[in-house]
């Protein structure tokens, strides 16, 4: 490790640190670090180049690398885990563990990294990933809906959240009303933070984006009326009931106008338009002075992935109700 290498650390009460795992940009990603007992947990990794940020975090808080547990990843999507197997080779007794859609395919990645690189193509996918080292079998846990894992006694609970991902669970930090909802609850920039509070903004990326599931995953994470949702884009937020109804429209208007689009002679173009214009139009009723410029530079790249997964889920629905009698 690079001991010159100094972490980005935002601390928050109840033992939770998030540390930025300089993807794309300062302030877009970030992993948590549980702290409880003389024990530790992180809730996803980052990438593969995210890991000397990670390892010099637990130096900065004093945490051994032995007393890590568990690496909790909330789904494999590689911004969220496609450190893990790194990260997992410096962490003697740590176990991490996965919806078990998800473990198969950190177990071996091969599918995963091609998959990924249909999505961004050969060159973007080797300078924002890397190499992906695999998991170990025999140090990987899978759960079920509702599950309980304790670190050093602080219950977690882990809550099947498809929508974004089949591959999907987020994580109930019961005793202090916190969820680490991976991209469940979208996207949070601290950037777009205003007097009215946190902008939140759906993630719809290809190929398993599903408008019906992730409303309801937004509900079930909702119901537990926790105080804190920890996102890894990007940190700490608040005010969760008025969150979760600006995710339940925005989901419900990128349905409609994925479906506006669907037969246009460019919907990706069309649908890519309407997704520009009502997220400008959105931030600028929350108050988010931004330039034109200033907006396409930060949110350009998550409007494009949100097209894909659109485009992917028109064309899981027209082959369904194809095979409708």
């Amino acid at each position: 490790m690079n001991t010159a290498l100094k972490p980005r650390l935002t601390r928050y009460a109840d033992g939770i640190t998030a540390v930025d795992v300089e993807y794309i940009r300062p302030g877009a990603a970030a992993a948590h670090i549980i702290e409880h007992g003389k024990r530790a947990a992180f809730v996803d990794t980052g990438t593969t180049y995210s890991v000397p940020y990670l390892l010099a975090a637990l130096e900065e808080l004093g945490i051994e690398r032995a007393a890590v547990d568990f690496v909790f990843l909330t789904h494999v999507h590689l911004d969220h885990a496609g450190g893990a197997g790194a990260l997992m080779q410096a962490l003697p007794n740590a176990r991490a563990v996965l919806h078990p859609r998800g473990a198969p395919h950190l177990i071996d990645p091969a599918k995963l990294i091609a998959a990924s690189i249909d999505v961004y193509g050969e060159t973007l996918y080797r300078r924002l990933y890397g190499d992906i080292v695999p998991l170990p079998k025999e140090r990987v846990l899978v759960t079920k809906d509702l599950e309980r894992m304790n670190l050093a006694g602080r219950p977690f609970e882990f809550v099947h959240t498809p929508g974004h991902a089949m591959h999907h669970h987020a994580i109930v930090d019961l005793e202090h009303s916190g969820i680490f909802t991976g991209d469940t609850f979208g996207l949070s920039y601290r950037e777009m933070d205003t007097a009215k509070g946190a902008f939140v903004l759906p993630a719809t990326p290809p190929s398993q984006f599903d408008p019906q599931q992730l409303l309801l995953s937004v509900d079930r994470l909702a119901a537990y009326a926790p105080r804190y949702l920890y996102l890894m884009h990007y940190g700490r937020v608040t005010d969760v009931p008025r969150l979760a109804q600006d995710m339940k429209h925005q989901i419900r208007e990128f349905e409609r106008i994925a479906l506006a689009h669907a037969e246009s002679p460019d919907p990706a173009g069309a649908i890519g338009v309407a997704l520009r214009a009502l997220w400008r139009e959105l931030a600028r009723r929350h108050g988010c002075d931004f330039t034109d410029a200033e907006f396409h530079d930060m949110l350009d790249k998550d409007v494009n992935l949100n097209v894909q997964g659109l485009i992917a889920w028109l064309e899981r629905r027209k082959k369904t109700q194809g095979s409708s009698p």
